[in-house]
């Protein structure tokens, strides 16, 4: 059976583009018919300035909104990466592997540490090698996908070098795994800014629509979004970035076409109302689950634990065998 990996950082409440461009994913396909494996990857979260209160708040209404978006323990694992000493055991050994070079052309590694810097903020290491961390994440698992959103496909790329590098040094270890991506709305754009990714850790601002927001919020930040000065309706990534988000928002919300979608609209207004309800209604069985899973912190719990438990027993056969390959002298 096909294995897959993915996670998702608790840097910020959860947004519009986490659950079109991944999380329905995992929900509608992912998680049947594969051993599917899904993580809040905490440990990424601390590469730059943090509140240690709000990660772990931000860690569990992670997990919390997983399981409100239909992920069931029944069918994946569900963990907190932290909770499954695997991955930093790995990620040292493949740290020994990867070379300065490669990671230092990471696009992230670019753009957050011109962030930090332009805040008058030091880079941390961290930073620089958490790419390392999601290969050890991924590769734990001899993972065969990993469902992706395009801004990632890079850090994919780097875990199949490493696998690849490794096994011909020290014999094959690793599974190679494969990026896959959704067909449709692999990266919703800020509703304010349609150049740039809808994002979880960027400021609250009303170009980002939050899982957990309002519904009459929600329509307040649609019926806002940033379009252009033309008055057509076309479907043109390119040159008209806003229109077209907003095509593909209602065309993941709905099923349809992008390019066809624009054929039925003579005007933006209508757009965006019916983007805005569509929105509306593909969120409210989710807000709605939230609030009673939430309110049960014994199951989140449980389900974490018995998710970790899981995991470990997956990932500690195969980083002993790497710990064995690359040289190390087993303990007792």
């Amino acid at each position: 059976m096909t294995r897959i990996f993915s996670g998702i950082k608790p840097t910020g409440h959860l947004t519009l583009g986490n659950y079109l461009g991944a999380m329905r994913r995992w929900v509608e396909v992912d998680q049947h018919g594969a051993d599917a494996l899904f993580s809040v990857v905490d440990l990424h979260a601390l590469t730059v300035e943090h509140d240690p209160a709000r990660v772990r708040r931000l860690t569990r209404q992670s997990a919390t909104l997983l399981l409100a978006a239909g992920l069931d323990p029944e069918l994946c694992t569900l963990f907190v990466q932290s909770h499954v000493h695997e991955h930093t055991r790995l990620s040292y050994l493949l740290e020994c592997t990867a070379t300065d070079g490669e990671l230092r052309r990471m696009i992230q590694y670019k753009e957050k540490g011109a962030r930090a810097q332009s805040a008058g903020q030091g880079v941390r290491l961290s930073l620089l090698t958490y790419p390392v961390l999601m290969a050890a994440d991924i590769l734990a698992y001899r993972t065969d996908e990993v469902p992706v959103g395009d801004d990632q496909t890079q850090h994919v790329e780097l875990t199949r070098d490493l696998a690849v590098r490794f096994n011909q040094r020290h014999g094959h270890t690793f599974t190679v795994p494969r990026a896959t991506h959704p067909p449709v709305a692999a990266r919703v754009m800020d509703l304010q800014d349609p150049t740039s990714k809808m994002g979880k850790s960027h400021e609250p601002g009303a170009g980002i629509v939050y899982l957990l927001d309002e519904a009459d919020l929600v329509r307040k930040k649609i019926m806002r979004a940033v379009t252009d000065s033309g008055t057509d309706v076309v479907y043109d990534r390119a040159e008209r970035p806003g229109l077209a988000n907003l095509l593909e928002i209602l065309a993941a919300c709905t099923g349809a076409d992008p390019a066809v979608l624009a054929g039925e609209y003579r005007s933006y207004g209508d757009l965006k109302r019916d983007a805005a309800e569509a929105v509306v209604e593909l969120l409210a069985p989710i807000r709605k689950r939230h609030a009673e899973i939430a309110a049960d912190h014994g199951y989140v719990d449980a389900v974490l634990r018995a998710g970790a438990e899981r995991a470990t027993a997956l990932a500690r056969p195969l980083v002993d065998d790497a710990y064995r390959a690359i040289g190390l002298l087993p303990a007792g």
